[in-house]
């Protein structure tokens, strides 16, 4: 697909992709899910001409909390510095769009009035660093020619009992109890809750009207358990004719409508978007996400964002090949799409240099080749999806364990964007 280009290429750019991408090693520790990367052969083994690109395909970058772990937030100057770094390295991947997460647990990286401070911002969740990180990332991203989506986790509030630690005292967890139920070691907020719906509703309606971000993002993160107990309390004074499973599918499906209801009511031109896990039938019996309605149905979202993160040829334990990248991303393109709804593929830059874990000769060598990303990207535009996002910044940017690889699939990447 690209190898040609990627050889003469590799030579030259080597020296200025490990500089760009990845040169600097960090503290963030590579992740473990896999993907295969092959080119796209003819039936004559011939490398395959490239799939024309759409007219405008969305090209991003997942930023987490991880990232901001590593981010310098002593001053507004210094925060500032790392933001276009991290612009200006995503632009020069032919990249579009940056998906940065800005609600993590509960809290905000920008002044809310219904969040606290995040703890990431001083180390202390409630307290004010003095400047606004949200502003600084939608001023420079735009100055690059970026979109800046702002990623929210809806429902979560701590992952255990240290991440976050002490909850800020105006945390509505603490101000609202009977709104947060526990579920194993993290605190969540009560999916059932018409409070809790308009909680977050609020709260995106207060980001899409304070500052000029392109979209509002949603991760995976919906009902943490599936355990009967966890609202058995909600669900037996509800009155519902539904079964459990679908009182809590019809949750989840109240809050994703109110808040497209409440984006086109308030910028109509900011888009909407979820990134469930790749597994379908998770989403819908595990975290009680009918990501096939929001998909085929106007006026829930307006795309989908599936966490592709296995390999080529993607084997599981018991011998299964639903999950290798060249079936999943068929799954998922043959699904029903609505008018407007767009099919974006999320691809796991973490997996680089470590591979996916699965059991096949390819798990690990495909995430050494260099070019496993890019690879997959053309893959993408082959089955008809939209557009792609790399999981994550640090793992292309700052990645101290496999840099060389990491600046290889960078070099990769701007090729098969037909970046100069």
């Amino acid at each position: 697909m690209w190898n040609k280009i990627f050889v003469l290429l590799t030579a030259a750019c080597l020296a200025v992709s490990l500089a760009a991408c990845g040169g600097a090693p960090a503290a963030s520790q590579p992740g473990s899910q896999s993907q295969t990367g092959s080119p796209i052969a003819n039936d004559t083994g011939d490398e395959a001409e490239k799939p024309a690109q759409p007219a405008r395909e969305y090209r991003a970058m997942w930023v987490s909390y991880l990232e901001w772990q590593q981010f310098d937030f002593s001053s507004a100057e210094a925060f500032r510095a790392g933001a276009e770094e991290m612009m200006a390295n995503c632009a020069d991947l032919g990249l579009n769009t940056v998906i940065a997460q800005v609600r993590p647990f509960a809290d905000a990286l920008y002044p809310s009035q219904y969040f606290p401070w995040s703890h990431l911002c001083t180390g202390t969740q409630g307290q004010d660093p003095g400047f606004d990180p949200l502003a600084i990332l939608i001023e420079t991203a735009h100055s690059q020619g970026l979109e800046l989506e702002a990623w929210l986790n809806p429902y979560r509030v701590q992952l255990n009992a240290s991440l976050p630690g002490q909850l800020a005292e105006n945390n509505p967890a603490l101000t609202s109890p009977e709104l947060v139920k526990q579920a194993g070691e993290g605190l969540y907020f009560d999916p059932s809750s018409e409070e809790v719906r308009q909680l977050i509703v609020d709260g995106v309606t207060e980001i899409v009207t304070n500052y000029d971000v392109d979209g509002i993002h949603f991760d995976d993160y919906f009902y943490p358990t599936t355990d009967a107990s966890f609202d058995a309390e909600e669900y037996a004074v509800s009155g519902t004719s539904l079964s459990l499973e679908d009182w809590r599918r019809d949750n989840v499906n109240q809050l994703v409508k109110a808040v497209y209801d409440a984006i086109q009511a308030a910028k109509p031109e900011v888009r909407f978007g979820i990134s469930p896990q790749g597994n379908m039938d998770n989403n819908y019996n595990g975290q009680y996400s009918d990501v096939a309605l929001w998909l085929s149905t106007p006026g829930y979202v307006d795309y989908i964002l599936p966490q592709l993160y296995w390999g080529y040829g993607y084997t599981t334990s018991g011998g299964q090949t639903r999950f290798g990248f060249e079936n999943i991303t068929a799954e998922w393109a043959a699904l029903e799409r609505a008018e407007g709804v767009s099919l974006y593929f999320g691809l796991g830059a973490y997996r680089i240099g470590d591979g996916d874990g699965g059991n096949y000769d390819n798990a690990v060598t495909q995430w050494q080749s260099g070019h496993n990303l890019a690879d997959m990207i053309g893959t993408g535009r082959e089955v008809g999806a939209d557009g792609y996002v790399l999981y994550r910044y640090d793992f292309l940017f700052h990645n101290g364990s496999w840099a060389e690889l990491a600046a290889s699939e960078c070099a990769a990447i701007r090729a098969e964007n037909q970046v100069a």
